[in-house]
């Protein structure tokens, strides 16, 4: 056992976490063979099965999860041990994973990339994009960047902006169907929801100073925030979305607010979340420090165009 490797324990963490051999191999850019003959040699070295195959995946011997187990510990402590030495260096360079919602993304982090590849060359960013949350161990992310109200101790969480949200319609659709006056007229409405994130379906409002919430009910529905935006300007109906998508597009005549006297805005933190230790490693602080500053600057020119 004493001539496994770092990598053998990582690759042995992943293949657990990921469910399957041509996950991992995909991951590392290598074929799956040798992703094979890797988890063959650790378990020699073990001199124990510590995963069953069979047709409908692998699961982990008893002896596989007390290896497991070790294994995270391991990987973890490196982790920390590379994020100790790696913070008097100066340079930020390599892969940075990171996993945002599809509006973020879109409207965020993509227009911000250029900058950070002219302050930092060396670097390289994955886009990670879809509105439920991700699993940082199982997906391997760096950098989650996230409206979240409740944080594990296991992640270190850093605010780096605000997002706030209200309800629009297409003009076409407030034409056809009439514009509501007070938030028990949606309920006559045909109303846009979200699947991945019901949270999001729990509309906010302020009537006679006290603060309600509308459990809106779809008839349309998606699991893609983007993709409400698309169906509310296509006029299919009447939607919760960003202010950072919704004002541009009322500002351009493509949407009209709705229920602006009621909405409850509250603007909500966004972090970006990193696990354990990692938050240390150049690359990661390099990322999140240059967001930190990106999104207060956007902020600042979407409140002056208002």
């Amino acid at each position: 056992m004493r001539d496994l490797q770092f990598d053998d324990m990582h690759l042995f963490a992943r293949v657990a976490e990921l469910g399957t051999l041509s996950a991992v191999a995909r991951e590392r850019d290598a074929p799956v063979s040798q992703v094979s003959r890797t988890l063959a040699r650790i378990e020699k070295a073990c001199g124990a099965r510590l995963i069953h195959r069979s047709t409908h995946g692998l699961s982990l011997t008893a002896e596989g999860t007390t290896f497991l187990a070790y294994c995270r510990r391991v990987v973890g402590t490196l982790d920390e041990l590379e994020g100790e030495f790696a913070t008097s260096a100066k340079e930020a360079t390599g892969l940075v994973r990171v996993a945002a919602s599809t509006v973020v993304a879109h409207y965020q982090l993509v227009p911000s990339l250029a900058g950070l590849g002219q302050r930092h060359p060396g670097l390289k960013v994955e886009l990670e994009v879809g509105d439920r949350l991700a699993d940082m161990a199982r997906d391997g992310i760096d950098i989650a960047i996230r409206t979240v109200a409740n944080l594990p101790d296991t992640v270190v969480a850093r605010q780096i902006g605000t997002l706030g949200r209200a309800i629009y319609a297409a003009p076409a659709y407030i034409a056809a169907a009439g514009m509501p006056t007070h938030p028990e007229d949606l309920r006559a409405h045909r109303l846009i929801t979200n699947t991945a994130v019901p949270m999001l379906n729990q509309w906010p409002f302020v009537v006679q100073g006290e603060r309600t919430v509308f459990a809106a009910a779809g008839h349309w529905s998606t699991n893609d925030t983007n993709m409400a935006a698309t169906m509310v300007l296509a006029g299919l109906g009447i939607g919760r979305l960003a202010t950072l998508v919704g004002d541009a597009l009322v500002r351009q005549g493509q949407l009209v607010p709705v229920l602006a006297p009621f909405v409850d805005l509250g603007p909500v933190p966004v972090y970006a979340i990193t696990a354990g230790a990692r938050h240390r490693l150049p690359k990661i602080r390099a990322c999140i420090e240059y967001w930190a500053e990106w999104f207060i600057d956007a902020e600042r020119a979407r409140a002056l165009a208002a």
